[in-house]
């Protein structure tokens, strides 16, 4: 008989740094300062924002 025993996943690890999400940020000020997009400002208004509760 075969052994069918799943193991269990490891331990997630973070895929960025909290030095990665200020970088991030950075970034996207600065995109939105030169877009006169409305509808792609309001997206990056948004992720800045989504950004910031992880920083």
């Amino acid at each position: 008989m075969s052994d069918t025993t799943a193991k269990e996943p490891g331990r997630a690890r973070a895929l960025l740094s909290t030095a990665d999400f200020k970088l991030l940020r950075r970034a996207l000020e600065s995109h939105a300062k030169a877009t006169e997009d409305r509808e792609e400002l309001a997206k990056i208004n948004a992720l800045h924002h989504r950004l910031g509760n992880y920083g």
